[in-house]
């Protein structure tokens, strides 16, 4: 008994003396008190209390595979000690990392967990991920005009067309997508700019309907569509929401699509106006380097009455008209073929003679033309008479140096 009494005191670490043993301290108090810390000793509960620098310096001979260690390469976060229960994360510097530093996590939880006086050990493993981007400034269309000098074009641009009509409902928007797809077929650089804030018609007709981009909420990122660059007030805005503006902010949204738009290298930007003769012609005819416009109508005379109010007012602006289109000309009947000229006949010719100006095309009205607008690919991306007519007044066009 007296050597099972010294080992285990020897074991156990309490100091002892031959006094104290001899004098009988072998039995009650003194050897419970002795089996006690033995046994408690063993199952990792000593009576020393474990502090939070303890378990830091056994971290610290935690290595790590490219060098260094837990401590030293500042990857541990969130130590808590309380009544032998340790815990704390190892926050890994990447995800990719994280996913190999399991076996380091047991390594480190193993070894606090036998630290003396650790009852219990808990390590989490994480990954400090990078930083998220923060999302790009909003971009606001629309607002008063900013002061500029005098007439400016977009950089890289070589000419830009537009493309108005005196009244609503002549095609003008059809003919505008159309042209500007049969110019791209011809192998030029085509922008098309919906300058019809109201009611912007381009992003159904040409198939594109996403906002676009801004990188510092002022540069526009335009969209692309059937070889053509595109921008549209409509891309801005929630299918079927009305744009309610007063003139100031008509003319700041298109400043801010020809001016902030990055349209690259160009050949020919068109633009497809609103009907009549208010801000946005006025905006676009004083505040752009204009090559010239485009004049569209049917030939019916009450058409015929608001297209030259048009011509008048490009005239007054001194806006050079490089021609006319007649719109749903005729009808062509596609089961005997016979012609019909629904809305009168050579009205837009008489007129174009009398002013002086070309003639650049008489285009039917076709059912095609509308079902193909509808569906988002113009016509003219197409085969067939249609396409071909606009082909033609885009040859012309390129002929004559407009395009």
């Amino acid at each position: 008994m007296q050597q099972l009494h010294r080992l285990l005191v020897e074991m156990s670490g309490i100091a002892h003396n031959d006094a104290a043993f001899t004098q009988g301290h072998v039995g009650g108090s003194c050897k419970t008190r002795i089996l006690c810390h033995f046994f408690n000793h063993k199952a990792g509960k000593s009576s020393m209390a474990i502090t939070k620098q303890n378990v830091m310096d056994a971290l610290a001979r935690v290595g790590m595979p490219d060098g260094g260690d837990l401590v030293s390469r500042d990857l541990i976060r969130a130590v808590q000690v309380n009544d032998g229960a340790v815990q704390f994360v190892i926050e890994a510097p990447t995800p990719e990392m994280a996913a190999r530093m399991e076996p380091i996590r047991a390594a480190a939880e193993q070894l606090v967990r036998d630290l003396d006086g650790v009852a219990e050990a808990r390590v989490a493993l994480t990954a400090h991920g990078p930083a998220a981007k923060p999302a790009p400034p909003s971009l606001k269309i629309g607002g008063h005009p900013k002061p500029q000098e005098g007439p400016t074009k977009p950089s890289g641009v070589q000419r830009i067309l537009a493309i108005g009509s005196g009244k609503g409902g002549v095609g003008k928007s059809t003919v505008s997508s159309n042209l500007a797809v049969a110019l791209a077929r011809q192998g030029r650089k085509v922008g098309l700019l919906d300058a019809d804030i109201y009611g912007p018609s381009q992003p159904r007709m040409m198939g594109v309907n996403k906002r676009p981009a801004s990188p510092d909420g002022k540069t526009i990122i335009p969209l692309h569509a059937h070889g053509v660059t595109l921008m549209s007030i409509g891309f801005m805005m929630e299918e079927g929401k009305a744009v309610v503006w007063r003139g100031p902010m008509l003319m700041g949204a298109l400043q801010q699509m020809l001016g902030q738009v990055e349209w690259g290298e160009l050949d020919v930007l068109l633009v497809d106006l609103p009907p009549g003769t208010g801000d946005v012609q006025l905006t676009l005819c004083t505040k752009s380097e204009l090559t010239g416009a485009i004049v569209v109508s049917t030939p019916q005379d009450v058409a015929l009455i608001d297209a030259r109010k048009a011509l008048d007012m490009f005239a007054t602006l001194k806006t050079p008209v490089l021609g006319l289109i007649e719109n749903m000309s005729m009808f062509v009947c596609p089961d005997c073929g016979s012609q019909h000229e629904i809305f009168g006949q050579g009205g837009v010719a008489a007129e174009a003679d009398k002013m002086g100006v070309p003639l650049l095309g008489a285009l039917p009205i076709d059912l095609e033309t509308r079902l193909a607008g509808d569906g988002g690919t113009p016509v003219a991306a197409g085969e067939g008479p249609m396409a071909d007519a606009y082909a033609r007044i885009a040859e012309g066009l390129v002929k004559g140096g407009m395009a």
